[in-house]
């Protein structure tokens, strides 16, 4: 079974994502389908129907949680240390044509989120980033072409 990079906060928050769909999640659907059906004829209940949509999503997003947890390979970017840009690494970045800064933290696929300057180590600028260090330049194949970036700093929080 492969193994699944993912640093100790998005561990933290996928376990607590689990046990709040197991401990309440779960059996308030459980009690909602059940008052749904002492309302009578279930094929034309739209609570009842709303009801096993929302069993049948929490029940999913619980198998997947359990899989992702169980294949986990934690990692805890504040214990790691180095000037070379590796899974963890919150990485300060310039866009050499148009001098913006930017910040993303290297992180798993199942934590990624780009609002909160998390990107995925499966994306395009996180491998071009892999192995760099500040002061390297990186060329990074996107969609809307070929983008250069330099790296200002390497940090790991």
């Amino acid at each position: 079974m492969e193994r699944i990079p993912v640093t100790a906060q998005g561990f933290a928050r996928m376990e607590a994502e689990l046990k709040n769909l197991k401990v309440v999640e779960r059996p308030a659907v459980i009690k909602a389908i059940a008052e749904a059906r002492e309302h009578g004829d279930l094929s034309e209940n739209a609570e009842y129907h709303a009801a096993r949509d929302k069993q049948s999503f929490i029940e999913g997003r619980i198998l997947e949680l359990e899989a992702t947890v169980s294949r986990a390979e934690v990692f805890d970017p504040a214990s790691m240390s180095g000037d070379t840009i590796k899974f963890g690494a919150t990485v300060k970045l310039v866009d050499e044509e148009t001098d913006d800064e930017v910040t993303y933290q290297i992180v798993g696929e199942y934590e990624a989120d780009l609002e909160s300057g998390k990107i995925s180590i499966s994306a395009p600028i996180a491998r071009a980033l892999i192995g760099k260090k500040a002061g390297d330049s990186a060329e990074v194949t996107t969609p809307k072409g070929t983008r250069y970036y330099e790296i200002l700093s390497v940090q790991y929080r």
